[in-house]
């Protein structure tokens, strides 16, 4: 291509009548005819250095334009929510009543899409994931019995028969029976992380997550448990979401003998077990092991360990609608029962007994 240009611009330099401030023209007779070859560059070197100009600037409005598609648009940042904190410890005297204060939740997290097909996704991951696969037919070849034919082949008037391991005999093998085998399906990361977001978001939309400064529950006995949980209406399938390493003692004690109350450490949480309990209750602690995990970028949060405090006659209303902006028109819940249909008999699991 430069070439051709250089080739270009020398006949423009040779031809005669032209002038130029900057180039020396060679005056040629009229019988001569113009080189269909160019002059050395030595002698015309204001072209060359005019010509690698042009060609150096298309290459540098090139490269700005690959760089100007590159560039990632500016994300607006999505202002946290707030969630009134529940009372559920004994309060000290002099203590803050937690109902007094907010935490930041997470947009992208606890205000995500309604997706149930990423529920479904993540719903039916999971039970497959539950199958034991260990179902076990013998064939032909490992049933009890001697090869031996039964019978000739022909001449007598019947059907033929081998040996006694046939699937059409009573005693032999199966043909096409089940063999152990991993029933577990592929889920992408990323498909599983939206369901977590789904199912926190449908929670919090039903006001059926509720976070408790602290899960570290002082006494042992079941029974002082229970009074707490059927005076704030917790005891009907609840679960309790840890943030720490570890489930504290006098809770995990206090609730091993409580039908429908279970806990549960925040990493250890699946989409399915969120869908399955009516009510999440979560700690501190766990709301920032859920923000640390799933938030993306864009979201506008301070320390969402960290309680805000705010005004009493803000918090005074029970529909939490200020908390909540879209909770009038929530759509009807998303529940494990919107899946039953495919929870057919292949998975041979109860719920019950997970």
């Amino acid at each position: 291509m430069l070439s051709g240009l250089r080739r270009i611009a020398q006949r423009i330099v040779n031809t005669p009548g032209r002038c130029a401030s900057s180039a020396t023209f060679v005056q040629l007779p009229e019988s001569h005819s113009i080189p269909s070859t160019p002059l050395p560059p030595a002698e015309h070197s204001d072209v060359d250095e005019s010509l690698d100009w042009v060609v150096k600037s298309k290459e540098s409005e090139r490269e700005d334009d690959r760089l100007s598609h590159i560039q990632q648009p500016s994300v607006a940042l999505r202002e946290p929510l707030y969630l009134r904190l529940s009372s559920f410890l004994p309060r000290k005297p002099g203590e803050v009543r937690p109902t007094r204060q907010v935490v930041a939740l997470a947009p992208s997290v606890f205000d995500h899409p309604i997706r149930r097909d990423i529920l479904h996704a993540c719903v039916v991951h999971h039970l497959d994931s539950l199958r034991q696969g260990t179902a076990k037919t013998k064939t032909r070849g490992e049933v009890a019995g001697s090869g031996r034919k039964l019978a000739r082949q022909k001449g007598r008037g019947a059907a033929r028969l081998g040996d006694r391991g046939s699937p059409m005999l009573k005693g032999g093998g199966t043909a096409f029976g089940p063999h152990p085998r991993d029933f577990s399906t592929k889920l992408p990361r990323k498909v599983r992380e939206m369901g977590m977001r789904v199912a926190l978001s449908v929670k919090l939309r039903e006001n059926l997550l509720e976070v408790v400064p602290s899960l570290q529950w002082p006494t042992p006995k079941t029974n002082k448990l229970w009074k707490k949980l059927r005076s704030v209406r917790w005891s009907d399938k609840t679960l309790f979401l840890v943030g720490g390493h570890a489930i504290p003692h006098g809770l995990r004690l206090a609730t091993r003998n409580l039908q429908g109350v279970d806990v549960l450490l925040a990493k250890d949480l699946t989409v399915y077990e969120a869908l399955r309990r009516k009510r999440l209750i979560l700690d501190l602690d766990a709301v920032g092991y859920f923000a640390e995990w799933l938030a993306k970028e864009g979201d506008a949060l301070e320390d969402t360990s960290a309680e805000v405090y705010v005004d009493h006659g803000l918090l005074r209303s029970p529909c939490r609608r200020w908390l909540h902006p879209w909770s009038h028109r929530m759509p009807r819940g998303v529940h494990l029962r919107s899946f039953s249909k495919h929870r057919s008999r292949k998975y041979n699991y109860r719920a019950n007994n997970a």
